[in-house]
């Protein structure tokens, strides 16, 4: 049986359209008439999917979030079942995060939180949800871990992934994949000298 290949819907080609133009004009220099010659959409389908340009960065980031909520699951199956360790599992974390053609558009995401409320909270809820699965994994490299140690080792390793996933304009000198592997090294090390 042949598989049927699926056109995407006209919201998943705004999206995606936008996160290219996001990226190289900047949320608020790309105009609707540009997002939709992009998406092959006309610009009274856009607002008949999203009400404005707030909503489809909202839409991202929850997509974000789903896709980073996958991620984070297979990682904690794999991690569950002896598959892989908890270095290797920050590792393949941390370099997701690194593997982000949009890394412009998360600056302008960042910053939109800190102007609107609603993408704020968005990002807000993002943070709040890593937390538990940084959590989860920090327990992984230590048992030990509880209290205020617990709650610091998430907000170390989510700051990680934040300041990791924004490295190319510090001109990095090494590899995503050898800084990822040297990353979890120090993690896992740091995590398991908590008391």
């Amino acid at each position: 049986m042949v598989a049927m290949q699926h056109e995407p819907s006209g919201r998943d080609r705004v999206l995606n359209a936008a996160r290219d133009l996001f990226t190289v004009h900047g949320f608020h220099q790309t105009s609707m008439a540009e997002l939709a010659a992009a998406a092959q959409v006309s610009v009274g389908q856009i607002y008949r999917l999203f009400k404005g340009k707030e909503d489809i960065i909202e839409a991202i980031v929850e997509s974000d979030i789903r896709e980073r909520e996958a991620l984070i699951l297979g990682l904690q199956k794999r991690l569950d079942a002896g598959e892989i360790g908890i270095e290797r599992t920050f590792e393949l974390l941390l370099l997701e995060g690194m593997d982000n053609p949009h890394e412009a558009l998360s600056f302008d995401i960042l910053a939109e939180g800190f102007r609107n409320p609603r993408v704020g909270r968005t990002i807000v809820e993002m943070c709040a949800q890593l937390r538990k699965s940084l959590g989860s994994f920090a327990c992984a490299a230590n048992p030990d871990l509880s209290g205020e140690a617990l709650k610091g080792a998430e907000e170390i390793v989510l700051a990680s992934m934040f300041g990791l996933g924004h490295r190319r304009l510090s001109a990095p000198e090494i590899s995503p994949e050898r800084l990822a592997k040297s990353a979890a090294g120090m993690i896992v090390a740091a995590l398991r000298s908590m008391g």
